[in-house]
């Protein structure tokens, strides 16, 4: 039974799971080669326990037990050494990923199995890489992770039915939905999202509709809880680019190929709500959305 965790990478996604990990009652261990990344983790992981508190959802000892359950190191080799499951949650960059689970990979005991939460890399080149590649496989959080219950597991090529198995069960403990996909670009989740904000992009750029047009059809036609080019914003619009460039590669679909006023934005670090402005301007500590000067 797996108890020890480590999350490699302690940005919004690493935080998150290690939050979700913590809560579940692992023993958690949060690695990040920035010393002030982790301080800055732990900082929003109390900040989001404080929110459940404040809900209802767990009780103030709950609260203290998940905090005590996560310790933090900027050293890889003593992070993994004990852990029964390494998840690598780092920036969504194939060479980096690489990297890490040929160290993770080295200083991992035997029995470890190594997932990454890559939402569009090939699990089979990473797991290629290592000397286990029957025990790496995709374990896809969604953004928030203490919120959102879905987590889309993604077998390699070689990935053992035995280790599918584990990651099914473990995400059930966390209170997820596990749903199984085969390795192929973009694996479903964002083979079908991508395209879709993609042609949001499109119509933009082509001047079908405006933003708030194109967001609102999107809401309250289709009943998605925010428009496209809000949930573009919220993924990080270079997250979206480095995606459909993997499925263009991928598939070798000129249909997957990035909208050009995306490029555009990416080049011009209009990344979207971690850089203030994209197809919407944020303001810290205002939830009130206004459409980019840009667009209006």
């Amino acid at each position: 039974m797996i108890k020890n965790v480590s999350i490699i990478g302690a940005g919004t996604m690493g935080n998150g799971i290690a939050h979700v990990f913590a809560q579940n009652g692992f023993a958690v261990t949060l690695i990040d080669v920035n010393a002030i990344q982790l301080e800055k983790a732990i900082t929003i992981i109390d900040k989001n326990l404080d929110r459940q508190v404040g809900k209802e959802i767990i009780s103030e000892d709950q609260k203290k037990a998940a905090l005590a359950n996560i310790t933090t190191t900027t050293d890889m080799a003593s992070g993994v050494q004990n852990a029964q499951l390494a998840i690598e949650a780092a920036t969504e960059n194939t060479e980096l990923k690489l990297k890490i689970f040929k160290q993770i990979d080295e200083a991992a005991p035997a029995g470890c199995i190594l997932a990454t939460n890559t939402s569009s890399i090939s699990i089979t080149k990473i797991a290629a890489v290592t000397k286990r590649p029957e025990s790496v496989i995709g374990m896809h959080f969604m953004n928030p992770v203490p919120v959102m219950k879905l987590v889309e597991i993604i077998n390699g090529y070689a990935t053992k039915k035995e280790v599918t198995h584990t990651i099914i069960e473990l995400s059930k403990q966390l209170g997820k939905v596990p749903c199984v996909v085969n390795d192929y670009p973009g694996f479903i989740a964002n083979r079908i999202l991508m395209p879709m904000i993609n042609e949001a992009i499109y119509s933009l750029y082509e001047g079908v509709a405006g933003v708030t047009e194109i967001d609102t059809i999107m809401r309250l036609g289709m009943v998605h809880p925010m428009g496209p080019l809000q949930l573009a914003d919220f993924i990080g619009l270079d997250v979206c680019l480095s995606i459909l460039k993997v499925l263009q590669e991928g598939f070798g679909n000129p249909k997957y190929a990035p909208c050009p006023l995306l490029v555009n934005m990416v080049a011009a670090g209009k990344l979207g709500a971690k850089s203030g402005e994209g197809f919407y301007s944020y303001t810290l500590g205002s939830k009130e959305l206004l459409v980019s000067e840009r667009f209006k």
